[in-house]
């Protein structure tokens, strides 16, 4: 039998243009207002498009009801299943039962008893969610109750309970997540872990983004047996050539932890600013000027260290020091002159008060650039530099720099030779205020130092071309000479007495920071081979001085640095420094590393050698290994293992090792991780602590996204001290 196709468009007086609803079939009855239409249903109404096996429109109530096999989509993401169907075109309201939605950009899938939707808004009925296979899926959530709004893709679920496979493992009253990657206000997933020193640990994030220029992360957390904090990010983009983050935590510490473990602060407080601006000039001052100006700031405040160890549950992401750095640069840039403002502050966590640390604030920079004469054969630039060094307990002083070169250059043999001459001027003020803490003898009378010194380059570049290769040859020869020098004051009465090297950390050579200039030659050579692609396969560069003073003349150092490309998955690095007067190498590093299509291994050593006795603090040979090894075996299985060793003091610094399993909707992992991290006891002394951690990674995708890190349980094992 022929199949004839009939083309209904139901239109009332109470419908608009975009509430046309248009329905196709095989065939089609009327009896008493109620058309039928049957074979092959298939409907489009608004932006769905729905097929069935039947259908009913009522022409007085204005419903339209779908029966069998229903299949719908929205739009280009969102797939809807069920057996029954109703629209009503009048109330715009949409009924499904049983209720199953793929939403495809994600692979979000959601079943339900029944839904009711009217404009953008579903109400889904006790269901499960998932992003596995639907036929067995290896984690689900399921709920009492659901909503969600397609226009925005966010979805609501009430009274969940996380099930792997069938075995519950979470439970919470409320889970909020989007199914698109616009930021969205809600509750980030949990980090749980377990200390026996600590007790239970859990840190709750939660998100705030209500506006495009800004979001809040809050992240409270608990540790049972030590205490509680609050840590929170405000990010923020205030135009679009700035942006910045404010950083801020609070940690205090039950009575019974503080006195058990002799910490020096019961209270751990801190914060962290973050600014950058690449117009700031134009933009605040509403300017129009040429050129580049900019503004950062990073300016870091804390109590202890501990500040920054209790920021997060794994603490081998945190790079903890004893000095805090905080700066403040400002500066404007055309391209003949540049502008510049520095504030530096210091603060050392090991003190009880940094009264007597020196500050820079500010420094203030000018700079000429490089400009030319006599047709590019005479080069000259300025240089002015002014610090002022503060302090409110101890002596302070403004120091200002002034540095002028002039070259004069040429070329020879066709350019195989290049020659040059800098003559070098060279200036310092310093006058000093503030008074000593410790009255002493000592002459801090301001005074100014100037010196005028040379240089001579002869130099040559060589390059050939080969079938497969290109070869480029740099060598040359600097010899240094110096000229007339005049000082008076400080730099005079301190001259004999700051320039001996014991001296250097005396509190009267803290500003003396002028070095002689020593009649010495440099010899270098470099070469580059390079593949017909361009690629680089291998750099070598070899540097030789030789001083010509009378006192410690002679061969300084011998510096060697290779990089060698030997095939695309091998590289092999080394830099070594030999020293001809104690017969050994004063520095040696070597890396080696293989990078595959599945197996990465990096192994790196390094040794320094001071020639100086080592007493209780110091040793006199650093030898420090490190290591890491990456193996994906397939698509799902994947290892690594890092290993971090002091030779010298027989000490593991860092150790993990763990592995990773991954599938489309879910990643499993473990992970054992050692990491020494310092802190500041009872005392003010500076210390450290072995971390032992077991982490334990469980991350349901994708409600629990690759870029947000591992999501799972960490449990501590108990600590151990430097010399297990």
């Amino acid at each position: 039998m022929l199949k004839f196709f009939l083309f209904l468009i139901i239109l009332g007086s109470f419908l608009n243009a975009d509430d046309k609803v248009e329905v196709y079939a095989t065939s089609m009855d009327t009896k008493n207002n109620i058309v039928e239409a049957r074979g092959e249903v298939v409907v489009i109404y608004q932006d769905y498009h729905l097929s069935a096996q039947k259908a009913l429109y009522d022409r007085n109530s204005g419903e339209l009801e779908l029966f069998g096999n229903i299949r719908a989509t929205k739009g280009d993401s969102i797939k809807l299943l069920g057996n029954y169907a109703k629209l009503n075109i009048a109330k715009k309201e949409r009924t499904f039962k049983p209720f199953y939605m793929l939403e495809q950009k994600s692979n979000v899938w959601l079943s339900g008893s029944e839904s009711f939707a009217k404009d953008a808004e579903v109400e889904i009925e006790s269901g499960v969610m998932s992003g596995c296979d639907p036929n067995d899926p290896l984690w689900k959530m399921e709920f009492a109750s659901s909503d969600y709004n397609t226009d925005t893709m966010w979805l609501n679920l009430y009274n969940a309970r996380i099930y792997i496979y069938d075995i519950p493992v979470f439970y919470t009253p409320y889970f909020g997540y989007s199914l698109d990657t616009t930021r969205r206000t809600g509750v980030l997933p949990p980090m749980i872990g377990y200390s026996e020193n600590e007790g239970l640990y859990y840190e709750q994030s939660l998100f705030i983004a209500e506006q495009n220029w800004w979001d809040l992360e809050l992240k409270p957390q608990i540790r049972t047996n030590r205490g509680y904090g609050l840590y929170s990010t405000f990010r923020f983009v205030d135009s679009d050539v700035s942006k910045g983050s404010l950083t801020a935590g609070y940690f205090k510490e039950k009575s019974s932890y503080f006195i058990e473990n002799s910490l020096a602060n019961k209270k751990h407080y801190g914060f962290n600013f973050n600014y950058n601006n690449s117009d700031v000039i134009n933009q605040w001052l509403g300017t129009d000027l040429e050129g580049q100006s900019g503004l950062y700031a990073d300016i870091h405040n804390m109590n202890d260290v501990d500040y920054i160890n209790l920021s997060t549950n794994n603490t081998t992401n945190n790079a903890t020091a004893t000095l805090l750095y905080s700066r403040i640069n400002l500066f404007y840039n055309t391209d003949n002159n540049y502008f510049g403002a520095y504030f530096k502050h210091y603060k050392d966590l090991t003190r009880d008060s940094n009264e007597e640390t020196l500050q820079n604030l500010p420094a203030l920079q000018y700079h000429r650039y490089l400009d030319t004469l006599f047709e590019d054969h005479l080069l000259y630039s300025l240089d002015v530099k002014s610090n002022n060094y503060y302090r409110s307990v101890g002596k302070s002083a403004t120091q200002t720099d002034i540095n002028i070169p002039i070259t004069l250059q040429t070329s020879l043999f066709d350019e195989y030779m290049n020659i040059s001459y800098k003559s070098n001027i060279y200036a310092q003020h310093t006058s000093f205020k503030g008074e000593e803490k410790i009255p002493t003898a000592d002459e801090y009378d301001s005074g100014y130092f100037a010196r005028n010194y040379h240089t001579l380059s002869v130099s040559s570049q060589q390059t050939r071309a080969y079938d497969e290769l290109t070869h480029v040859v740099d060598f040359g020869a600097l010899y240094t000479l110096g000229g007339t020098e005049t000082r008076d004051g400080y730099y005079e009465e301190q001259k004999d007495y700051c320039s001996i090297s014991t001296n250097k950390s005396k509190a009267i050579c803290e500003f003396y920071n002028i070095t002689d200039i020593e009649e010495n030659l440099q010899l270098y050579f470099s070469q580059y081979i390079y593949d017909n692609l361009g690629k680089q396969l291998v750099y070598h560069r070899l540097a030789q001085s030789f001083s010509y003073e009378d006192i410690n003349g002679g061969a300084g150092e011998l510096e060697n640095e290779l990089n060698y490309q030997i095939t695309d998955s091998i590289n092999y690095y080394n830099n070594l420094f030999y020293n001809y007067d104690e017969s050994g190498f004063s520095k040696n590093f070597n890396r080696i590393s293989y990078i595959g299509d599945s197996f990465n291994i990096a192994i790196s050593h390094m040794y320094k050698n001071s020639f100086i006795p080592s007493t209780a603090t110091t040793l006199q040979h650093t030898s420090y290994m490190t290591s890491s090894i990456e193996y994906k075996y397939n698509k799902h299985y994947s290892y690594n293992f890092k290993y971090d060793y002091d030779l010298e003091r027989s000490l593991r610094k860092n150790v993990e090792v763990g592995f990773l399993y991954q599938k489309r909707c879910w990643d499993f992992g473990i992970r054992y991780v050692e990491n020494n991290r310092p802190l500041l006891d009872e005392f003010g002394q500076p210390s450290s602590i072995r971390d032992r951690y077991l982490y334990f990674t469980i991350r349901l995708k994708p409600i629990m996204s690759s870029d947000g890190g591992m999501s799972g349980f960490a449990f501590r094992l108990p600590d151990a001290s430097e010399g297990n």
